[in-house]
């Protein structure tokens, strides 16, 4: 058995739970050590190739150490991702706070399924923490070159003319360098390097924000918190992957994992058979997201006899919906498609927010926003357009083959291989759709052999997605455009990149797995931080709550720590 090192604090992800606790409790003084089972991304390292993007996924007994993990079952498909910084590595970069009213409790009237035992008040000195760090800017649109951003523009005037709510959000992404203009391409100024050691670049709008920013420029984990926490003298241990941890006879814990080899990657391995190695500590902080944190709860489940019976439950996909636009003719082309160039600017600009129950609407509330995607997937979605692409094909042979037989000098290659690639407009004219809302967290996660299972009955939140979809169809109607849905919506599927729930919070173990300061309840010491705490869906993208909570949780830590010490002094 390796020798055991012993910490204060060990923190199990890097995501905007594991993050905002590696730094705060580092800055507090306390010994950390934060294990990370995917590997660092630093700018100019995240994968473009087919080849490459073909092995970007997480199973290491395959030799996969890549960004993405695929979670599915008949109800629901989540991804997650593995990498140092977590979640941050592939979201779209939206910082919106949890609607005021939104932190309902159990009411038979508004028809609310969730409980909050935390208020909007109680978090908003946390968003702001939060909002420091991640130094949100909104999309520049009143300056070129962002004020001619198709996708943006068109979105914008479909939610004017349906009379709805449009806004630019807060987004964390660096399009400016402070009291600068916006100017793509520009050299961030960092007041001292970041972790990787390399520099970023202001934003280049080429709308890869979900894929890894290959130029840095967004404000992921990697170059704040993160940064933050490993100045102030955390350990961030990549490549390692908790298996257990039970409580020690002596108080604290233990935490066995093991290490995957860069060697190993690309290569099947025996996981099984890796070495185990052991760090101890006072104060456990799990924040491996929300399938995660459950998983290994779940798993360890005979450590912690007396966790809540609510564990694995109250899980939500926070409403998420994917819809799409297709061959938008607005309203004054003549019936010519208007172009929408959907890997212009990061992958969402905007947003559209529809009102609650709770605060005077009609249904569950909702937002939606524009997305958008990188270059080469419009390229792809040419590509994939078989029939037409052979009908191309065969034109251009045709002519090339009627031009030797005329034996004709006249070249027009330009116009040739425009007959070939087509007009560009299934890619062109596609704006992608992303509802998400308050759903109703009726998922339930367990174990099925060594797997997660997860179980959801979408059919309980037939009110709230009709009502997005609604909305979609209304915004692609202003748009003279098609609508089309997520095709596995009609299997009854929803995929969801927003997995909330699993240990929910609650006042008591009745309630919930943690309280509302992110403690495990029966098991002082022992903190879950990531978006498995969520007792529903946040609504608006779920990122910077998660950051807020996650900032609470670390004060109450740090003070439990704190008085702990004083006492041990005295």
């Amino acid at each position: 058995m390796a020798h055991e090192e012993r910490f204060d604090v060990v923190i199990v992800g890097s995501g905007f739970g594991g993050s905002v606790m590696a730094y705060r409790t580092a800055a507090a003084k306390l010994s950390v050590c934060l294990l990370e089972r995917g590997k660092p991304y630093p700018p100019g390292s995240f994968p473009r190739s087919p080849r490459d993007m073909a092995a970007n996924f997480w199973d290491p007994s395959e030799g996969g150490h890549g960004l993405y993990q695929a979670w599915a079952s008949p109800g629901i498909e989540a991804v997650a991702s593995a990498g140092l910084g977590g979640g941050s590595l592939i979201y779209a970069n939206v910082l919106i706070r949890k609607d005021e009213r939104w932190f309902v409790q159990p009411n038979p009237v508004t028809g609310a399924a969730e409980d909050w035992p935390v208020t909007r008040t109680e978090l908003d000195l946390h968003y702001e923490r939060a909002e420091q760090v991640l130094a949100p800017q909104r999309y520049p649109l009143d300056v070129e070159p962002y004020a001619s951003t198709p996708k943006t523009l068109a979105f914008r005037g479909a939610a004017q003319r349906a009379e709805l709510d449009w806004s630019l959000p807060s987004l964390a992404v660096t399009f400016s360098n402070p009291g600068h203009p916006a100017v793509p391409g520009e050299p961030i100024a960092e007041a001292e390097p970041n972790l990787h050691g390399r520099p970023r670049y202001t934003c280049r709008l080429v709308g890869e924000c979900d894929v890894g920013c290959n130029f840095g420029s967004k404000n992921t984990l990697d170059f704040n918190y993160l940064t933050m926490a490993q100045r102030e003298g955390a350990l961030l241990r990549t490549r390692c992957e908790v298996r257990s941890f039970g409580p020690r006879p002596d108080g604290g814990f233990t935490v066995w994992y093991v290490e995957h080899s860069p060697e190993d990657e690309g290569h099947k391995t025996n996981t099984g058979g890796l070495e185990q190695r052991v760090v101890t500590c006072d104060r456990l902080v799990l924040s491996a997201g929300t399938f995660g944190s459950t998983y290994l709860l779940l798993k360890n489940h005979a450590s912690f006899p007396l966790l809540s019976k609510r564990l694995g439950t109250r899980l939500s996909g926070n409403g998420d919906l994917l819809g799409f636009i297709r061959r938008p003719k607005g309203r004054a082309t003549g019936g010519r498609v208007l172009g929408l160039a959907p890997s212009l600017g990061p992958v969402i600009t905007s947003t559209i927010r529809v009102a609650d129950t709770v605060d005077g609407g009609d249904g569950p509330g909702y937002y939606i926003q524009e997305g958008g995607l990188p270059g080469f997937a419009q390229w792809a979605l040419e590509a994939a357009d078989i029939p037409g692409e052979a009908i191309r094909a065969a034109r251009f042979a045709a002519r090339e083959v009627w031009g030797a037989v005329r034996h004709t000098p006249k070249s027009d290659l330009g116009g040739e291989i425009s007959i070939l690639l087509g007009g560009g407009q299934d890619s062109d004219g596609l704006m992608i759709l992303l509802g998400m809302g308050r759903d109703t967290p009726n998922g339930v996660m367990s174990l099925r052999g060594k797997w997660l299972e997860l179980a959801s009955d979408v059919s309980q939140s037939k009110t709230y997605f009709d009502r997005v979809k609604a909305t979609m169809a209304r915004l692609a109607h202003e748009l003279d455009a098609e609508f089309e849905i997520n095709p596995l919506w009609y299997l009854r599927k929803v995929i969801t990149v927003h997995g909330l729930g699993g240990c929910p919070m609650g006042r008591n173990p009745d309630e919930g797995v943690v309280d509302s300061h992110g403690q495990v309840f029966n098991y002082p010491g022992l903190f879950i931080a990531d978006g498995s705490v969520m007792p529903g869906p946040v609504g608006p993208n779920p990122s910077l709550t998660i950051a807020a909570l996650s900032d609470r949780f670390a004060d109450a830590l740090i003070d439990q720590a704190t008085h702990e010490a004083s006492c041990v002094s005295r």
